[in-house]
């Protein structure tokens, strides 16, 4: 059978080398939250991929929840990506920078000075979270945003989205999964505002699909695309019944402003809910632009989704932070690289830069 995989794909108005996507995994190679040369080195590595998603990159200085990510809101960060953005695209890559505020998944630890937690409702998360300064801290209660600090941060994403075309950046991906920002809005659990941005499935939306148009008409919404974890339940975002239909609303708004993709990401491999079919083919069948999936993929359940028409594109996590090559061992079925567990995170080029490439 020949496979899809390896073929070229269409993206909005790009012609990607193929079918592969790299997700989007967080590294904490940013020292200062300025992108490096290190990272240039790294993504550069792995660019052989159709497309390349960046780490989760903030747009505000209150976005910052973690410990050495970059972000993409000073000139001085402009600067570091276009290091990034030429090393892939000397080799012929494609690159969007993913854009993730992390809202109250965060610590006053991790933020520059005069930055605030903020999240839709003043709602902390169970647990606690690497601080470099003192290690494991409990979260924080965030402050719940006012109506003016929401236009604010709508604002930062609208700048981020110029800075990272500025950057050289193919595109941008709005983070929607994993419990930051954009989905503290969409969740019951974590918006519990009764104004506009809250209550029902409309106002707990808007501020996403407020932010998809403003970064949309910046931009080009052939450049715009989101990522979003129905069922996902990481950082602490409980079950509720109506994600099914959440999400088939979303998706139907999303169609409308007519970004280039959504990318979904079923968490299932790493021990999160199942996700239910209902909401995948409802979204496949409500959004007309690319469907990205992604989630535990190997090379042969890969092919199988992107023949049965169930996705466009697929995205691999893990198998490309340890393969540069990735694309090249899934051609002649070669043995992966074993990955690094305890490197994923830390601030050197061990286990980042320094794994082998066949040849």
């Amino acid at each position: 059978m020949s496979s899809k995989l390896f073929t070229p794909a269409k993206l909005g108005m790009l012609t990607l080398q193929n079918h592969f996507v790299m997700a989007p995994m967080t590294r904490s190679r940013a020292i200062g939250n300025i992108p490096n040369s290190l990272m240039a080195t790294y993504y550069g590595q792995r660019a052989s991929a159709g497309l390349i998603i960046t780490e989760g990159t903030s747009p505000s200085p209150n976005g910052l929840g973690y410990s050495r990510i970059p972000g993409i809101f000073s000139q001085e960060q402009v600067e570091g990506w276009k290091l990034v953005t030429t090393a892939v695209h000397e080799k012929g890559g494609k690159i969007f920078i993913q854009l993730m505020h992390t809202g109250r998944v965060s610590h006053p630890l991790n933020l520059p000075s005069g930055a605030e937690v903020l999240a839709p409702s003043a709602i902390k998360p169970a647990g606690q979270m690497w601080t470099d300064q003192q290690g494991m801290l409990d979260y924080p209660e965030p402050k719940a945003m006012s109506l003016e600090e929401i236009q604010n941060a709508i604002q930062e994403y609208v700048k981020a989205a110029k800075n990272a075309i500025e950057a050289g950046f193919d595109g941008v991906e709005l983070h929607g999964a994993n419990g930051y920002l954009i989905e503290q809005f969409l969740h019951p659990h974590t918006n519990q505002r009764t104004d506009e941005y809250g209550g029902t499935l409309e106002g707990r939306a808007k501020f996403t699909l407020e932010v998809a148009q403003k970064v949309s008409d910046t931009i080009g919404k052939d450049k715009v695309g989101i990522r979003l974890s129905p069922y996902g339940v990481f950082n602490d975002l409980p079950l509720y019944n109506e994600i099914d239909a959440d999400y088939t609303y979303l998706a139907q708004q999303l169609n409308a402003i007519g970004i280039a993709y959504i990318h979904l990401v079923n968490h299932e491999s790493m021990g999160a809910a199942h996700v239910s079919e209902t909401v995948v083919k409802a979204i496949r069948e409500n959004f007309k632009n690319t469907l990205i999936l992604s989630g535990g993929y190997d090379k042969n359940r890969a092919e199988e989704d992107l023949e049965k028409g169930h996705a466009d594109l697929i995205a691999f996590g893990r198998p490309f932070l340890a393969n540069p090559d990735l694309i090249e061992r899934f051609k002649i079925n070669a043995d992966l690289n074993e990955i690094k567990y305890d490197l994923f995170y830390t601030p050197e080029a061990v286990g980042y830069t320094d794994y082998p490439s066949l040849n």
